[in-house]
């Protein structure tokens, strides 16, 4: 399997999360990734200690060098700032990857609570990045932020999902990993219904880069030709795969082990 993946996030020093586990991720898939960085943290499992932003120029440059030259089959965006590096993506992906599927991760705030998205830009989120994209996939904390609606049920997520769908987003893999309990619930909306998809918590601490890393193994299912769905069950059973073969590294949210691969079976056998 091949499959190109331009990722549009910012890096993570401790290598969990963000463009590292993008990379990662699409690579142990079996695709291709090629990035455009949009950010540079400082920071390790027990949280950020530093954000340099990358200037817009840049990071409409980076995206054009690698569509005009490497292409792209699909595109995953992760953090974006503020309100003028939104614009930026949204612009070049626009001009340089028209009708490419993108999978946004609406990155607002760390593992460890620190904030990776402005206040101020969650309305050009909404109003600019999120109708670009063929998939959506907010956590809970996210998703409240981007509807106004308090999350605490499975129904409520469902409410949520579809407040979403009526904003004008195509689809929505709503994360339930933040809610309390021992079954883990997500939900994939769609115009044309929705699904849930239940698995067992895992309890651990390593679990710095889920949201990425999730948005990544999707992202790289639609450009090798998945149908949402199917990439979707890959994706979560990817994600579920890592995190039992987290490597035990740091003394706070540590990483996933990105190195696992899926066959069919194991994708059967996660799912």
């Amino acid at each position: 399997m091949s499959g190109r993946v331009l990722v549009c996030a910012g890096s993570d020093s401790g290598g969990g999360a963000g463009i590292q586990a993008d990379i990662k991720a699409v690579t142990a898939l079996g695709g291709f990734a090629a990035t455009a960085v949009t950010a540079l943290t400082a920071q390790n499992t027990l949280g950020v200690q530093g954000v340099v932003g990358v200037a817009p120029d840049f990071i409409r440059l980076q995206i054009r060098m690698v569509l005009e030259d490497i292409g792209a089959d699909s595109i995953k965006t992760g953090m974006l700032a503020d309100s003028t590096t939104i614009e930026a993506v949204c612009g070049a992906l626009a001009e340089f990857g028209p009708g490419i599927p993108l999978v946004a991760d609406p990155v607002m705030v760390a593992k460890g609570g620190h904030p990776l998205l402005a206040p101020e830009a969650v309305a050009t989120l909404t109003a600019r990045l999120l109708p670009m994209a063929a998939v959506i996939t907010p956590n809970l904390p996210e998703a409240e932020a981007l509807t106004g609606l308090s999350i605490a049920t499975v129904d409520d997520m469902r409410r949520a999902a579809d407040a979403l769908l009526g904003r004008g987003v195509k689809a929505v893999l709503l994360k339930g990993g933040h809610m309390e309990g021992p079954v883990l619930t997500d939900l994939l909306a769609t115009a044309e219904g929705t699904e849930s998809f239940e698995s067992a918590r895992i309890e651990s601490r390593h679990t710095h880069g889920t949201g990425c890393t999730l948005a990544s193994a999707l992202a790289c299912g639609l450009a090798q030709g998945m149908a949402l769905r199917d990439a979707v069950v890959r994706a979560r059973a990817y994600v579920r795969a890592a995190m039992l073969a987290a490597p035990g590294l740091g003394q706070g949210h540590g990483p996933l082990g990105h190195g696992v691969t899926m066959d069919p079976a194991r994708v059967e056998q996660l799912s």
